[in-house]
């Protein structure tokens, strides 16, 4: 399968005829593992995605698409597609591809570091010294200081953030196929975990548009294959088809872009969210949608080798992911409430507002103390509120 800019398409033995005839093992082998590694961030992502915005740091918050996001979000991808194939035309790709190895550096480390961390701390001993720390940064002063960053880790996230390291390295200097995986799964599951659906009707916007946009750019022109073949970054997963030949050292693969994961991913990560709000204690759409998933990638790999030609992953999986979904729909007579689902609602909803930050001074004993007298008397208040024949 063939990467192309946050979407991908598949692509057949035909389509690089200077590597040599792969074998139906290796393929098989290559095809079954891109399937594999497609469903893991996907199902664990949206696992995640239930309960990433109960996170105390502003970066575990969920991004949240809503209908205009996603409308505007296919005109953005063709601009900056087109964009990239331009630079590849008009300057040296051995420079581009260098500076994008670093951009993906920091990117990556940073995304495997959040994906191992609830890994890693399950295997931390007891008596570990852990220690807490907080990088705040702020705008402004008084009541109009507004927080720009405020993360907050431990010494095992540094940990973490070590190990991703090591395999930030490997990649910057071998771009080894197993850690453009690891970088390329990271980025999937936080993508599947933190960017958020506001609703159904925003995914179909979203779906049906990336839908055009991959039929388009990978049978209209040749820019997104262009892109895909000179584009040097973890945007693709990608499994070795003379694996069994060559071993570790095997060059030809087949690929499958990370929009074709994360773009379905976040939809099936939505009717999970609303399989949840029904509270039937079932997971109806969620696994619907899952294997209308494999239905749809399976379909996008046979056609394929039917035709000898890219296929764009999106046309198969797009029709899948929201027509098997809706089909249930209709049949439990629960389109409306599908449709009317709200993602953003119960993310949170009684989580209090900071609109201002005082200025305090003082121990802290004093500042408990100062709390707690304002909380007494703002509950005084409500109260009065609440009885006004008291008064």
């Amino acid at each position: 399968m063939e990467a192309q800019n946050g979407s991908g398409a598949a692509e057949g033995p035909s389509a690089a005829e200077a590597r040599p005839a792969a074998t139906p093992e290796g393929m098989a082998l290559a095809y079954a593992s891109l399937v594999l590694m497609a469903l893991l961030p996907i199902f664990f992502g949206a696992l995640r995605s239930v309960s990433c915005a109960k996170g105390k740091n502003a970066s575990d918050m969920p991004e949240t698409i809503t209908s205009r996001d996603a409308a505007r979000f296919p005109i953005v991808a063709s601009c900056t597609l087109l964009g990239l194939y331009l630079f590849f035309k008009i300057f040296s790709q051995e420079y581009i591809n260098l500076l994008l190895s670093m951009y993906f550096f920091v990117l990556g480390i940073l995304a495997l570091s959040h994906t191992i961390s609830p890994v890693m701390n399950k295997f931390f001993p007891a008596n570990f010294p852990n220690k807490q720390y907080q990088l705040l940064f702020t705008q402004g002063s008084g009541e109009t200081k507004e927080e720009i960053v405020n993360y907050e880790f431990d010494t095992k996230d540094l940990v973490c953030l070590a190990m991703s390291s090591v395999v930030g390295v490997w990649y910057l200097l071998r771009k080894h196929w197993i850690a453009n995986n690891l970088f390329g799964l990271a980025f999937s599951l936080n993508g599947v975990e933190l960017l958020h659906l506001n609703n159904v009707s925003t995914g179909c916007i979203l779906l049906g548009g990336l839908f055009v946009y991959d039929i388009f750019w990978v049978f209209g022109t040749n820019v997104m294959v262009t892109v895909a073949k000179s584009f040097e970054a973890p945007i693709k997963l990608v499994f070795p088809q003379d694996l069994l030949e060559k071993g570790l050292e095997a060059n030809n693969f087949a690929m499958l872009g990370l929009g074709d994961i994360v773009i379905p991913g976040i939809f099936i990560a939505l009717l999970l969210r609303f399989d949840i709000s029904l509270k039937k204690n079932t997971h109806t759409y969620f696994y619907t949608s899952f294997v209308a998933y494999i239905f749809g990638l399976a379909l996008t790999i046979f056609i394929m080798h039917v035709f000898k030609h890219a296929q764009p992953a999106l046309l198969y999986l797009v029709p899948a992911c929201i027509g098997f979904p809706l089909l249930v729909a209709l049949v439990k007579g629960e389109v409306a409430e599908m449709f009317s689902y709200e993602s953003s609602a119960e993310i949170l909803p009684h989580t209090p507002r900071l609109t201002h930050f005082p200025s305090v001074s003082g121990s802290p004993s004093s500042l408990a103390d100062s709390m707690q007298q304002t909380c007494s008397s703002s509950s005084s208040h409500r109260r009065r509120q609440q009885n006004p024949s008291a008064m």
